[in-house]
């Protein structure tokens, strides 16, 4: 027994040994020593002044309460008074409720705050309180709900502001200090290091990018700093998973690569007016991709292309696989959404397509309301039998498609309606090669369920006029 415990404190302290050393080397290498112990107070101290406690103010609905010299009447009592009330009677009180969060001062000349737009949003005042105990009115220069950023500009001479580090060179395990306001007590520093990268599906109608640690993030961190040990930003702290409201060891950021991109949208016109392309895109799955018979292995699918669109007008076709903009990689639907989304609108752009096994690029103007850069559903449905719907080789009388299988009803319980297939839908194409009746499409479709295990098949319909891409099994 004695021996036991000896051998596991001695590994123990061999670990710890390792531990400290480790953390020594890499105080080192930041220069991050303290009366020759490692600390992060050296690069602390240069950061914090840049991270503030932000206080707001919004009214609150008051459902017609009134009030005379300084009682509330009874609810009865308003219709003596009518809808105007004179003399002591008082319109109807506004009462108010407070909340607290974090900010990131970017530009110390210009006064420019980085927050949360969850902690600024309705705010009737808003108050930033520095790491020198100055407060300050700020002004809401913008907002933008989908990417969950707002910018603040305040009035102050002597700001510290924090530099903004390339997130391309982040990586999963990279040691990270989050520092902000929780619960309202004051600025507070936790460390942790990078769980993961390009972290989504928080709230699918939102740009999400995120990075997620396991720094201990709670409430009223929100808007503030995700630093490397350098001091440097990667990310503005923005939400948390929590059954009971309190850090669980995971929380997320908006990498500074989107920040500052929503950053030049508020600055500029108050909002991001987001450039759309007009495309609705699928990932590009093993299996989809085996459908459409291209070799890539990557990219975001287009499953249909909006008449009069950025998009049309460039020359995109259903079936294309899009894998990059501007000389970027694009790896799937979620990032081409983001990257399109936070562009200027009428920006030139150059999109690198996969069509007919060939790379192609070509140049198109970012749209704006005409067009859309959206996901597409899910496709879950595209492991299971095809079956639910009822076709019939196409008769003249379409308007539409003088060849191919027309959908003539189908079952709403079906994995072809959930897969997107609606009756009155001509199918063209299976798999890009031309079907022109039934016997062609049964056989198309059985030589696609021979293939290999969980494939898909890729249905080119017709519908209203307009061709578009559907995966079904």
């Amino acid at each position: 027994m004695k021996s036991g415990i000896s051998i596991r404190s001695g590994k123990l302290l061999t670990l710890a040994a390792l531990m400290l050393l480790a953390a020594q080397a890499q105080a080192i290498s930041t220069g991050a020593l303290r009366q020759g112990i490692p600390s992060l107070a050296p690069m602390l101290e240069q950061v914090t002044p840049a991270v503030v406690s932000i206080n707001v103010r919004k009214a609150m609905p008051t459902a017609g309460r009134y009030f005379f010299n300084g009682e509330e009447l009874p609810k009865g009592a308003r219709r003596f008074f009518g809808e105007a009330p004179e003399g002591n009677i008082e319109a109807p009180h506004r009462s108010y409720a407070t909340g607290a969060g974090s900010g990131v001062i970017v530009d110390a000349s210009e006064g420019l705050i980085i927050t949360n737009h969850h902690v600024v949003a309705d705010a009737s005042q808003i108050t930033v309180r520095l790491s020198d105990d100055r407060s300050l009115r700020a002004k809401l220069l913008g907002s933008d709900p989908g990417t969950d950023v707002a910018l603040l500009q305040v009035e102050a001479e002597n700001l510290v502001e924090i530099d903004f580090a390339d997130v391309s060179t982040v990586a999963v395990g990279d040691y990270v200090v989050a520092i902000g306001n929780p619960f309202g007590i004051g600025q507070t520093v936790t460390s942790g290091i990078v769980s993961a990268l390009g972290r989504a599906g928080i709230n699918n109608d939102n740009y999400e990018d995120f990075i997620q640690t396991d720094a201990a993030i709670n409430q009223g961190n929100s808007g503030g700093a995700l630093v490397d040990m350098e001091g440097r930003l990667i990310g503005i702290n923005t939400a948390i998973i929590s059954g009971s409201g309190g850090s669980n060891g995971i929380g997320f950021a908006v990498p500074t690569d989107m920040v500052a991109t929503v950053m030049e949208h508020l600055r500029r016109d108050g909002e991001v007016r987001r450039g759309l392309l007009g495309v609705t895109i699928a990932d590009a799955t093993p299996d989809i991709v085996a459908a459409l018979d291209v070799e890539v292995d990557y990219g975001a699918v287009v499953t249909s292309v909006m008449p009069d669109s950025a998009a049309d007008m460039a020359g995109v076709q259903v079936s294309d696989v899009i894998v990059g903009v501007d000389g970027e990689e694009v790896n799937g639907s979620r990032q081409l959404r983001n990257r399109v989304g936070l562009m200027l609108q009428e920006q030139q752009v150059e999109l690198a397509l996969y069509r007919n096994g060939k790379r192609e690029t070509l140049q198109a103007r970012i749209g704006g309301s005409s067009g859309q850069a959206i996901a597409a559903g899910s496709l879950d449905a595209a492991n299971k039998e095809f079956r639910g719907a009822v076709l019939e080789t196409t008769r003249s009388r379409n308007p539409h498609s003088k060849q191919g299988v027309e959908v003539v009803s189908l079952s709403q319980s079906g994995d072809s309606w959930a897969a997107g297939l609606r009756e009155g839908d001509v199918i063209i194409e299976v798999n890009r090669r031309q079907i022109a009746d039934l016997e062609a499409f049964n056989a198309a479709t059985s030589a696609s369920a021979e293939g290999s295990s969980g494939s898909i098949t890729a249905l080119t319909i017709i519908r209203e006029g307009r061709r578009m891409l559907l995966f079904l099994p």
